[in-house]
């Protein structure tokens, strides 16, 4: 049995149905948390039994973690959140919910193999070299330069313009934002309960992912998922900055098959999930516009976000040669899905 943790959101449901087509056992645990959920999702599969509760309850976890050999631990609050406000509830979502599992686990002398949702989003910034200085870690971005449009880090020591390069899983880690510290903050918890008790813990740090499922309208969905609702509405897509900032847009079935992989190869380690072809946000847009409606450019207003990042985009090779994955879905094809697709209410 293999226990799906958030497995009724918008990547655990896909990684619920890639097990099953395997021809595993699978249980879920979610909460249905009312800021994810408005309702109780339509897709889920009723092969796969659906336990409602808290990651964070023990009683909920000692029902859920009977007869479970292997975890996905998918259930986490996403996204960059609204403001410190959301701070608690981050830290209780990810971190607490991650500790009260790995303590549930510890108490059964869990052996078997944990894979966590991870994020790129402990990196920071990606990886950048400077003509002069090599490899260099730009700091936080000046707002007065935001303001300004000048949107690309400097070489902290020359102040010259930098090279962006794909970040491998063993780049310096940098969380700049309250999400991005709560997922570095679940990888040690991870991997302390690996050192203390033997179990293999896979930390799949997720790019930017997209697909079908997942949620509209709300602060704390993807970019893609805002801009293919104001496409919905009839509006152009709102791309800040100069929509040259470049990440790596990876589909839901793609992650959900790395997971599968991870829960199969039982190999331990941080691995980046990408599709290994960098693409700007505006890049992202206008395919995505395209695909639903022409006419509709996307707008680039200039804006910025405090906490996000310029340049960030994965080197796919450590999870293609230790986890034997690769990323297969073709990204226009991808967009053309997402641009029909329901999204979640």
């Amino acid at each position: 049995m293999i226990l799906v943790t958030g497995g009724a959101g918008f990547i655990g449901s896909h990684v619920v149905d890639a097990l099953l087509e395997q021809g595993h056992d699978v249980r879920i645990l979610d909460l249905l948390l009312e800021a994810a959920h408005r309702e109780r999702p339509d897709y889920l599969d009723a092969r796969a039994a659906l336990a409602e509760g808290d990651v964070r309850d023990p009683d909920a976890l000692d029902r859920a973690l009977q007869g479970v050999t292997a975890i996905s631990h998918q259930a986490a609050m996403v996204g960059l959140g609204v403001d410190l406000g959301d701070i608690a509830d981050y830290v209780s979502h990810n971190d607490l919910g991650t500790a009260q599992l790995l303590k549930a686990l510890a108490a059964r002398r869990f052996t078997g193999t944990l894979v966590l949702a991870s994020s790129m989003v402990v990196y920071g910034e990606g990886r950048y070299r400077c003509a002069e200085h090599g490899l260099v870690r730009p700091g936080p971005r000046a707002p007065e330069d935001l303001d300004a449009g000048r949107f690309e880090p400097p070489c902290p020591h020359c102040g010259r313009d930098l090279q962006p390069e794909v970040v491998p899983e063993d780049a310096p880690l940098d969380p700049r934002n309250v999400y991005a510290a709560t997922k570095l903050a679940q990888e040690h918890l991870c991997n302390a309960f690996a050192r203390e008790t033997g179990a293999t813990v896979a930390a799949l740090r997720y790019h930017n992912v997209y697909g079908p499922r997942m949620p509209r309208d709300t602060p704390y969905a993807g970019v893609a998922s805002i801009f293919r609702s104001s496409l919905a509405a009839g509006r152009s897509p709102r791309v800040f900055e100069d929509g040259a900032q470049r990440r790596d847009f990876v589909h839901v079935r793609d992650v959900a098959a790395a997971n599968l992989r991870a829960l199969e190869a039982d190999t331990p380690g941080a691995f980046n999930v990408a599709s290994g072809t960098p693409r700007s946000v505006g890049e992202m847009a206008a395919a995505l516009s395209r695909a639903v409606d022409p006419s509709l450019l996307p707008l680039l207003t200039g804006e910025w976000r405090a906490g996000d990042v310029r340049h960030v985009f994965a080197s796919p090779e450590r999870a293609a040669s230790s986890l034997g994955f690769r990323a297969s879905e073709d990204f226009e094809a991808g967009m053309r899905e997402f641009a029909e697709a329901k999204l979640r209410a």
